[in-house]
């Protein structure tokens, strides 16, 4: 299906980011068309990751706290009632039009032809339209070991998590010993962070060293809190309802033993959303989206703008993702102005 009109802005992402530049640009009277995601989708996924989050504390508002998906919940609403538009499978819906929440058939992008303006974007379900400026907010998902039991207890709030600044302070882990996978700087980080809650924290490593940086190696060995165990795997969790503990291999002896633990956290790195775009952005050597000026959201190509994870590796929260949302915004609404788009 091709499009008739051009749209004045699209937005491909629907987390803290997408929401946030959904509800400027609306305010803003650019009428914006949002991509979200499937519900069901590996990648993309309408609200991002706080979808797999049980309980937010450090978000600003929200004094008692909140669970992912209803903040999430509150952030599509938010930008609904402004008159931003999503695609789903019956085409672009109005918040009147959309009701079944964040778990509405929207579609996800299939592919981006942002080599002329207006740019085309086509949907995963066919629908497809041009646009005088698109804000790329994907995000990223978080690396995992692959294990049923793992995925289970993270999408339930059992007690394994991939993001230790959002959750590590939950009285659920408080006082407990807590695993973290990982060597990186990454996993470092999350240890440190970690052992101000916790009884102790447990590194699983594969080698026998850390790949983080000298300094980050000398605060996690130097730290009374944190043990290290050195080719060291993690086979499975386990736990039914909440996590009790894993089970870890030796990769050099093969020993297997079961270790007890109140929380897991992953640690193995993030990929960005970005395999939609095909090589036509400017990345980093992991795929991060490179703006071409830090203190804004712009890419290489004009009329292209970036927001929250998908071009943010250092600090991946809800409230960063929502302030780059919000510059994007403004910065498309700026750009477009210049062009005599209004």
């Amino acid at each position: 299906m091709s499009s008739q009109n051009t749209e004045k802005v699209v937005i491909i992402g629907s987390g803290p980011a997408g929401w946030t530049a959904a509800i400027y640009a609306a305010r803003a009277e650019l009428n914006p068309l949002v991509f979200a995601g499937r519900a069901a989708g590996k990648d993309l996924m309408p609200g991002g990751q706080l979808m797999l989050t049980t309980d937010v504390e450090n978000y600003p508002g929200y004094p008692e706290g909140v669970t992912g998906p209803d903040m999430m919940m509150d952030f599509f609403k938010q930008a609904m009632r402004f008159g931003t538009r999503v695609v789903t499978d019956d085409g672009a819906k109005t918040g009147e039009q959309v009701s079944g929440g964040l778990f509405t058939p929207f579609q996800n992008v299939a592919k981006v032809d942002l080599s002329k303006r207006p740019f085309h974007i086509v949907g995963d379900a066919g629908y497809e339209c041009d646009a005088e400026a698109v804000i790329i907010a994907t995000g990223a998902k978080a690396n995992w070991l692959g294990l049923d039991n793992e995925q289970r207890l993270a999408q339930s709030g059992g007690g394994v998590s991939a993001c230790a600044v959002c959750d590590g302070a939950l009285p659920m882990f408080r006082d407990q010993p807590l695993g973290v996978v990982g060597g990186g700087d990454t996993a470092v980080e999350e240890a440190s962070y970690l052992a101000k809650f916790a009884s102790k924290v447990h590194m699983f490593v594969r080698r026998d060293v850390l790949r983080a940086s000298k300094i980050m190696q000398e605060r996690a060995i130097n730290n009374p809190k944190i043990e290290i165990h050195w080719h060291t795997e993690v086979l499975d969790v386990l736990g039914e309802d909440k996590i009790t503990g894993v089970r870890l291999i030796n990769n050099q002896t093969k020993e297997e033993r079961d270790f007890e633990l109140g929380g897991l956290f992953m640690a193995i790195g993030h990929t960005p959303i970005t395999g939609f775009l095909e090589g036509q952005l400017d990345m980093d050597e992991t795929g991060y989206l490179t703006l071409v000026d830090g203190g804004r959201s712009m890419t290489k190509i004009e009329g292209v703008f970036a927001a929250g994870d998908v071009a943010d590796h250092v600090y991946r929260q809800a409230v960063t993702a929502a302030g780059m949302g919000c510059r994007a915004a403004i910065d498309a609404e700026r750009w477009l102005a210049e062009q005599g788009v209004h």
